[in-house]
């Protein structure tokens, strides 16, 4: 057993990582115009803050960061103490911190608060680091190992495994400037960059890591979980359990009048339920009005499906788009209501339906206290496992000849999202992806990415059949986000459309 102290001493930070919201004064004509559509169409209701303490959530976040850097990543724990996860437990409130010890035996680590409460998060089975209830020392649940179902990798030509098959440089290609693209994706050290990668055609042209860190280190990705999660739903679809246009059959909803058996799984799928929570990216946010749902799906070590699914409506859904976790939330758990309804086995089925049919072996997916999977941001992948799932959306949802995603759906997730092309923000599409529909990245405006906070991005550009990967540190986000915009603008001169 190992204590920390993690304080002032030890968090010598600059603060990032909080959203700072405008004052009204302060505002665009254009988010004047996105918050005013938002309040024309609200309907009746007030929001309802979630349960607990907010400080005590922040410090659940930073024990939960700090469990998965040391025993899922193996991170110093000084330096991820400093370093990752601020999203949900930025600087300024880990400095609150009293003590902190972190027991590796029982791979669990346990924060002190000045109140002399202690939160605690432990890593279980294949599930990660889940933050435990105050008070409670495990989990409701129990946890398992999920081991692939795949063949050594080290003997298994890539993408089912490491092996890179030499062959001759592909025409078009511009390898002194996919070299410099590297390089200026990479940064300086203040960008904090943990790996980059480039895939042409399904080929790995270029990767780096940062030292100790390798092809199969887990990395904290953050919301690129949500389009995860957006495909293992598209998975379903697939197999016929559901279809994209369905009403969502949340059992919550399925009293006689409630307004919210309108939302389809569509709706949910482009951040367009209409839901009503409090997220620290709505337009507009007011941080003092309380802790908003958005983090506490990962801090409030509640049952998250059953929050998710309890919260009324704030508009009618397909009508505005905002980015709030509630919907892939909610996702996941049509996810485990599917998979529940077909008999099978809920922990293994991202593995087996997904991860081995395409080569992925090292994803962790945390769980809340309930065992609900929380890959709308509490997920742990290698960036050879992130380019995987690109290139089964290079390919158009189809790997070794057989259709994992449903005909016409990679058309469907890069296409902008009527609410949100309503709300003229031209970001955002289908299957929780972010789209270039405003031109904003130096990239066709037909790209699409999966994105995530702290500067995580996996970005597929289909007139290229190329895919890019960065991951880092949280604390190197602004730095790696303006190196990599730098990089991009290289590799589109590097490798030509088709």
């Amino acid at each position: 057993m190992r204590r920390l102290l993690v304080g002032t001493a030890l968090l010598t930070l600059a603060c990032g990582g909080s959203e700072v919201t405008p004052e009204p004064s302060q505002r665009s004509p254009q988010l004047a115009a996105l918050i005013a559509r938002g309040d024309s169409l609200m309907l009746p209701g007030e929001w309802t803050p979630p349960p607990g303490d907010g400080q005590e959530h922040s410090i659940a976040g930073f024990a939960t960061t700090l469990c998965a850097a040391v025993f899922i990543t193996g991170l110093d724990p000084a330096d991820a103490a400093a370093n990752v996860g601020w999203f949900t437990s930025p600087p300024e409130d880990r400095r609150v911190v009293t003590d902190t010890v972190i027991d590796r035996a029982r791979q669990s680590v346990r924060l002190k608060l000045p109140s002399g409460v202690w939160r605690e998060a432990r890593k279980f089975g294949s599930q990660g680091c889940v933050p435990l209830p105050k008070g409670e020392d495990s989990v409701h649940f129990t946890p398992v190992v999920v081991t692939p179902n795949l063949p050594d990798a080290a003997t298994t030509p890539w993408p089912m495994g490491d092996v890179i098959t030499p062959a001759p440089w592909p025409a078009g290609v511009d390898s002194a400037k996919l070299a410099e693209a590297v390089t200026t994706a990479f940064g300086p050290d203040s960008a904090m960059t943990l790996a980059f990668l480039v895939t042409h055609k399904g080929r790995i042209l270029a990767e780096r890591y940062a030292t100790g860190i390798g092809i199969h280190t887990p990395l904290e990705s953050w919301s690129m979980g949500k389009s995860l999660t957006g495909t293992l739903v598209a998975r379903l679809i697939q197999l016929g359990t559901y279809t994209l246009d369905q009403p969502a059959p949340i059992p919550q909803w399925q009293q006689p009048g409630d307004p919210r058996q309108e939302i389809r799984i569509s709706d949910i799928m482009r951040m367009s339920s209409g839901l009503r929570i409090r997220a620290p990216q709505d337009p507009g946010h007011d941080p003092t009005l309380g802790y908003p749902d958005h983090l506490w799906y990962y801090t409030g070590a509640g049952n998250s499906f059953e929050w998710a699914a309890t919260r009324p409506q704030q508009w009618k859904p397909n009508t505005v788009g905002r980015y709030r976790n509630t919907d892939p939330v909610l996702a996941n758990y049509l996810v485990r209501l599917g998979v529940e309804k077909r008999g099978e086995d809920y922990r293994s089925w991202p593995q087996r339906n997904l991860f081995d049919k395409i080569g992925i072996r090292d994803a962790v997916l945390l769980t809340d206290p309930y065992g609900n999977n929380l890959t709308q941001g509490a997920e742990y992948l290698p960036a050879r496992d992130w380019a995987r799932l690109a290139n089964l959306y290079v390919q158009d949802g189809m790997w070794n000849g057989e259709r994992l995603l449903p005909e016409g759906y990679v058309d469907h997730v890069k296409t902008v999202a009527p609410a949100w092309v309503a709300d003229g923000r031209l970001v955002y599409g289908g299957g929780f992806m972010w789209v270039n529909g405003d031109g904003a990245d130096p990239m066709p405006k037909d790209a699409f990415s999966f994105r995530g906070a702290g500067g995580q991005s996996t970005i597929i550009v289909p007139d290229r059949d190329l895919v890019v990967v960065r991951i880092g540190k949280y604390a190197g986000s602004r730095k790696g986000d303006a190196v990599l915009k730098d990089a991009l603008k290289i590799l589109m001169e590097a490798v030509k459309p088709d």
